[in-house]
């Protein structure tokens, strides 16, 4: 049956596909007729639902993923790949003291516990600022 309740050609039912049928999980085991519904339905607000109810955001990286098995070992291996690229200031904050010389904050703070550094100031070279502060003359 076509849009208008009339019945559609042969050639029209097999031209959109509407003898596939295609099921996803996510919109509770809804039933799409067509590779054209079932394309169009990852935009839809019925599988936005569904994403967020799962604790998933909706991108396009989702698309024709429809089981959520498959939807949450997806998010898994990209909030992986995320948090290998996230700044870490314990490996990327970096220190120079008085005669020049660059450390990583766990080295540097590592020296001036043992004394091997002896400064009066300290200048962080980071990429946020105001997470730098200045340390007075420490005595050995």
């Amino acid at each position: 049956m076509g849009w208008d309740g009339r019945p559609i050609p042969y050639w029209l039912y097999k031209l959109h596909g509407l003898g596939q049928e295609f099921k996803c999980e996510i919109c509770g085991n809804y039933t799409y007729r067509g590779r054209r519904a079932y394309e169009r339905h990852f935009k839809e607000s019925q599988h936005q639902n569904g994403m967020r109810r799962l604790g998933i955001p909706n991108s396009k990286d989702f698309s024709e993923i429809t089981s959520i098995e498959e939807a949450r070992q997806l998010w898994d291996v990209i909030k992986e790949k995320q948090a290998v690229n996230k700044w870490r200031p314990e490996l990327e904050e970096e220190y120079e003291d008085e005669e020049g010389n660059v450390y990583n904050k766990k080295t540097y703070t590592d020296l001036l516990r043992q004394g091997l550094i002896y400064t009066t100031k300290r200048r962080c070279i980071s990429q946020q600022e105001n997470d730098c502060v200045h340390v007075k003359k420490l005595k050995v």
